[in-house]
Parts: structure tokens; sequence; C-alpha cells
């Protein structure tokens, strides 16, 4: 008969316990991340309209969609302007300037939207009079050029417009082919490949920051070397991974997960408010030209965050706290009343950032679209306030005449698709 070793026995039934745990910790963890990967829209392939949610209809919704689009790109404000037989531009009318940033966002709501005369009209201009065909910023952009004199303002990049474009271009590839007269997919190439190519000579450099691996605020000279909150897009970066096929799609995915750990720093862990300008670390950068504080550009943080949100779901828990965080803040400053300019503690600025010509804080019809899209990271029903008062406002001019149909009008027609559901994935 076997002497049993009680310590021995114990031990044993010990491990066989903690192994039990473990293997039900480990399929509570594979359980949740394939719930995660369902719920994500690559996976599922499903975008939820939050306007019927709230309660309204869906002619209407596709009437206010469709009505948004006209008034930006054919209406008597538009900001979307056709050249010839076959190019078009986006202007920042207000600053009397086509720069990357508007003429990328139209070729993204053109692919969205499936307007393909749109698209290429504006990709044939944007490539005949912005993109560099030699020299050390080959297969860049320059950022800004005067639409009436085409004369460029600068001759060098803003990396966010070169970040957009490659996206358009995979979209574009994906859903039209490239038989039609552009190949979307060559010209995608085209930059990434030259982008790959940027090695300092002639102090030009990557778009990324391959050191740090984060997007860079200019790909050139000191402005390499820190970076805009409102440039990072890592469904963007998701997006390369899965189409360029250049080779590098772990650095693209890499970059991804570094850019949404960056925005854990980025914005406040009170107000969830983020300074336009930061180190790689996050910390806020101030300007020579103006201090740090949340102002125009940091407008495109919650819209982006929360298309990484519903596009990949790779964050989901910080990113459902950080729409709480940000609904929060502007609801204390009251929902229908919020300001446009805020220091990332919450309170007003010093320095107050002319738009246009006025140097006033307003109820931005832009920022009021980009907070309102955080309702779909947002459970709790009262997020749909902010859904409610972007229904309710109207892109047109304030009382003191102050207009912007460009910047304004962009993010709210941006904001207007991800909340009805048709800003997607465009898969091949």
């Amino acid at each position: 008969m076997r002497k049993i070793n009680f310590l021995s026995d114990t031990a044993r039934i010990g491990a066989l316990l903690m192994l039990i745990i473990a293997c039900a910790a480990f399929s509570v963890i594979a359980q949740n991340k394939k719930n995660r990967d369902k719920t994500s829209a690559l996976k599922s392939g499903k975008y939820r309209n939050v306007f019927l949610e709230a309660g309204y209809n869906k002619t209407d919704i596709d009437n206010k969609l469709n009505k948004a689009y006209y008034d930006v790109f054919e209406g008597p404000t538009k900001v979307y302007f056709e050249v010839g037989d076959s190019m078009g531009y986006v202007s920042d009318v207000k600053n009397h300037d086509a720069r990357t940033e508007g003429l990328s966002y139209g070729m993204m709501i053109a692919v969205q939207l499936n307007k393909k005369d749109v698209f290429d009209r504006i990709w044939r201009w944007s490539k005949k009079y912005l993109q560099h065909q030699d020299g050390p910023r080959e297969g860049y952009f320059a950022w800004s050029i005067n639409p009436q004199t085409m004369k460029k303002n600068s001759e060098g990049s803003a990396s966010d417009g070169e970040l957009y474009f490659v996206t358009d271009l995979l979209f574009a590839s994906n859903r039209w082919g490239n038989n039609t007269g552009i190949h979307y997919y060559a010209e995608a190439r085209r930059i990434l490949d030259a982008m790959w190519k940027k090695d300092g000579t002639g102090n030009i450099f990557n778009l990324i920051n391959t050191e740090h691996k984060q997007i860079s605020f200019v790909p050139e000279g000191g402005g390499y070397n820190w970076t805009d909150p409102s440039y990072h897009l890592p469904a963007f970066l998701e997006i390369w991974a899965l189409y360029a096929k250049d080779g590098h799609e772990q650095f693209y995915k890499d970059c991804a997960d570094t850019s949404r750990a960056y925005l854990h720093r980025a914005c406040d862990s009170i107000t969830g408010l983020n300074a336009d300008y930061t180190d790689f670390n996050g910390k806020a950068r101030t300007s020579r030209w103006m201090p740090a504080a949340f102002r125009y550009d940091s407008w495109r943080v919650p819209m982006n965050i929360t298309m990484d949100y519903y596009w990949f779901g790779k964050d989901k828990a910080w990113q459902e706290d950080y729409a709480k965080r940000i609904q929060n803040f502007f609801r204390s400053k009251g929902i229908s009343t919020f300001e446009d300019q805020f220091n990332q503690d919450g309170s007003r600025p010093e320095v107050i950032l002319k738009a246009g010509g006025f140097k006033k804080l307003r109820h931005s019809i832009g920022l009021v679209g980009t907070v309102a899209s955080t309702a779909i990271m947002n459970k709790e029903k009262s997020s749909l306030d902010f859904v409610h008062e972007l229904w309710n406002n109207k892109l047109e001019p304030y009382e003191d005449k102050y207009f912007d149909p460009y910047y304004d009008g962009l993010l709210y027609l941006f904001s207007l698709m991800h909340l009805s559901g048709n800003y997607q994935i465009i898969k091949p």
C-alpha cells in the first residue's frame, strides 16, 4: 500500500487548480478578443447608424447628409471648384489657398460616397500642381498653394496630407480598380516608396519618425522631431498594413499601436483635451506662433479616436473611457454653448487664435460634430444629447457674418458620415 505524501499531493492539487484557473482565464481572454474582433467593423462589416438610434428616420438622415455634401461641394457657398474637363480642387476659401489637408479630405469624402469623378479631378489637380516630381522632396506634396496665381505658399509638406492621400488612393483602388484611367494603387505606392527613400538628404525625412514610430509634424528639419495629435490616425496605419503591400506591414501595425499609446498620454486624464502640438511623449508643445492649447487642429482628435474604435476595436476600454471624459467636460460647458478653444485643464486660454480675421470664441459646428461622433464609443443614453445638438446645428454664417464652409464644413460632413454609418473601411 502506497504511503500518502500529504504535502506532495497538496502541491499537485494546487498546481492542478492553478492550471484550471489559468485555462479558464485564457479562455475568457480569447473569447473577449473573439467578441472584440466580431464587433469591429473590419471583421463584422457592420456600421452603426447612430442617428437612427437617436430616433431620426432614414429619409431625413439621408437628406441631411446629401444636403451637407451639396453645401460643401456644389452649392453657392461650396469649397470645391472644377477646372476644365478633368480637374478640380478644394479651397480654404477664407484663407485663399488650397492645401493638402482639404484636398485629401475631399478625396476621402468622394471615395466614401462613391463620387469617382470628384475624386479623380482632385487627385489630378493635386498631382499636377502640388506633388514634387524630382529632388529631395520627390513624391511628397507642397502643403499650400494659391489656386488663383498657382504660386505655392510653401514647398514643404504637412505629414497629414500624405497620410490621407495614401489612404484615399488605397480605398479608391479597392473600390474602383486600377483600370479606369488612374492606377490608384501605383499612385499610393509611389508616395510610400518615395517616403522610404527619405533618409535626411536635403533635410527631408520619412513622414513617420522611424525612431519613435510616430507621424511627424512635417517630414523635414526640426518638424521631424515632434508631432500633432490630430495627425495620429491609427486606423489609417492599419489600412496601410492591410492594403499597401509594400513590405512594411509590421512597421505600420507597430505605429498604429504606438499612436494609441501616445494618445493616452496626449489627452488630459480629466478633461480628455489635447494640445494642438506635442512632443512624442505627448507633452504639450508651445510653438513660436501660439501658446499650447486645445484649438482648431485638436478638434479632429475625438473623431479620429472614434474611427479607430469602430473600425478596429483594439483599444476599446480606454477609448470608451475617453468618450465619457470628453463628453463630461463639454457637457459641463453647456452642450449648446461650449466654446472652441481651451487650455488642457479646461480653462479659457489667454491667447485666442484668430480665424478668418475674427478673434472670437464660438460654438463651432466643426467641433460640435467631432464631439458628437464620440457617441459611437459611449454607450450611455445621455451621449445622444451631443448627437441631437449636431442634428439641430446648421452650416451657415454666424450673426457677425463669420462663416467657414471649409474646415467647419468638412468636419461637419465627416461627422455626419461617421454617425450615419457612411464612413467605412473600403475592402477590395
